[in-house]
């Protein structure tokens, strides 16, 4: 018997465009949300990152040296950091109670690049200096660090926006120190000059702003590359994570993380198979209204489905009112058969606790049959590279659900080999009680007698 779950056919499996993540070039709503949350964080890094720079900008300012007199009546500086700290602590605190809007990130970068310049600019005033004296300030070079903080967020736009608003910005202040003064434009044309006075050299004021626009220049189109692969990869994370709805846990991590999935390659593992079915489904379901089945088997398998993988088993098929589940094909954890085991026992419990809550709500009521095999089996995919399969293939997955069937023979819920026990037992299963054996039982469909354990007698 093959247990087979597809792994072609799902949408979320399809591979992930770089340049057209979704069909139609739209990402999935829910990959979205997930850039969005991704985003959101973001912001709050960003917030957090200017607050450092701010109180760094207070920090230095306040231990260096001051070449101007503490009796100048004009000192802008602290004025400019108080406003520039308020802004911050207020972006911050607007970014952790809700989303930031579009309007309200442009905002903020024009307010950061235009206080930024403000305090530049009041250095010739402070300094008592002309005007281009601020021309030569090395602070313009924090403008990179607030362009450079909105690529954080992976969108070009808000960088382009930032290394747009500071160039203008530059170019602005330019303008003031040559216009400021119609008796004299402070221009030169000598570089000596302009290094050892306050003279203004416009091709040094414009490799500034070059500078700012290819640096933005190169981040934006970075960024459009960056922001393709973040969307990729949250889209294949999404991907991973639906992809454990459709398998178990052990087999999406498989798919997910493997170099290659090829046909025909398969692993050999000590594994054991479980199968659960409810007794006399078929003639409930003939006897009872659709939507009332449905219920039924979503409640059972709602509660059996958590004990099998708290266990460490992997679900590989739902079939009816019947679970398979292998504990050790997927993934080696080193004690499968005492897994199984002790898995059936929960189980049976579970079960009864289940049906005396049904049965006290007036609901239809059905006992729980299981059965364990255990024995060498085989893990991997079948098919051709459009239409593949996991399978795991073996006697054991044969004789498990031959077990299953046997329990009505046997008056019993639950049964394993006398081989499955014995292994349990090495393994450091416990049995709650005192199990029956029933040595050499002749089980439908399996050639040669079998040494069975019944674990639970009775209908339940």
């Amino acid at each position: 018997m093959r247990l087979k779950t597809p792994i072609s056919d799902l949408p979320v499996l399809r591979p992930v465009s770089a340049s057209q993540p979704a069909a139609g070039g739209a990402l999935p709503t829910r990959v979205q949300a997930k850039v969005r949350a991704q985003q959101d964080a973001t912001e709050r890094l960003i917030g957090w990152v200017q607050l450092a720079v701010v109180l760094l900008f207070g920090t230095l300012y306040t231990i260096a040296p001051k070449t101007f007199t503490e009796h100048d009546t004009f000192q802008p500086v602290p004025y400019a950091l108080a406003a520039y700290l308020g802004f911050t602590i207020l972006r911050l605190a607007v970014a952790y109670r809700t989303r930031l809007p579009d309007w309200f990130l442009y905002m903020s970068i024009v307010v950061d690049m235009t206080l930024l310049y403000i305090l530049i600019w009041s250095f010739h005033l402070q300094y008592q200096q002309p005007a281009s004296f601020y021309l030569k300030a090395p602070t313009l070079l924090y403008v990179f660090i607030f362009i450079a903080l909105r690529a954080l967020r992976f969108e070009a736009r808000f960088v382009l926006t930032a290394g747009a608003t500071a160039a203008l910005g530059w170019l602005a202040l330019v303008g003031y120190a040559v216009t400021i003064d119609p008796t004299d434009t402070m221009i030169t044309r000598d570089y000596v000059v302009y290094l050892t006075s306050n003279a203004v050299l416009l091709g040094a004021e414009f490799d500034k702003i070059i500078s700012i626009l290819v640096v933005t220049t190169i981040l934006g189109v970075a960024i459009v590359r960056g922001r393709r692969l973040l969307e990729r990869s949250v889209a294949e994370s999404t991907a991973a994570e639906d992809l454990s709805r459709f398998f178990s846990p052990e087999v999406a991590h498989h798919i997910v993380h493997a170099e290659e999935i090829r046909v025909g390659a398969g692993e050999a593992r000590n594994a054991a198979i479980l199968n659960l079915d409810l007794r006399g489904f078929t003639t409930l379901a003939e006897n009872c209204p659709p939507d009332a089945v449905m219920r039924l088997l979503a409640d059972y398998q709602a509660t059996m489905v958590p004990i099998i993988r708290r266990h460490g088993g992997s679900i590989d098929k739902f079939l009816g009112d019947g679970i398979m589940a292998t504990f050790s094909a997927s993934a080696t954890r080193g004690a499968h058969a005492a897994d199984a085991l002790a898995c059936v026992a929960e189980v049976l419990d579970a079960a009864e606790s289940w049906s005396a809550r049904r049965a006290a709500q007036g609901l239809p009521v059905r006992a729980v049959n299981a059965a364990v095999a255990s024995g060498r089996v085989l893990f991997g995919a079948v098919g051709e590279k459009d239409r593949l399969e996991y399978t795991v293939i073996g006697d054991a997955v044969n004789l498990a659900a031959k077990l299953e069937k046997h329990n009505a023979a046997l008056g019993s819920r639950a049964v394993t080999t006398a081989a499955t026990f014995a292994e349990a037992q090495r393994q450091g299963y416990r049995p709650a009680g005192a199990p029956r054996r029933v040595p050499q039982a002749h089980v439908e469909g399996v050639s040669q007698p079998v040494d069975l354990v019944v674990l639970a007698a009775g209908q339940g």
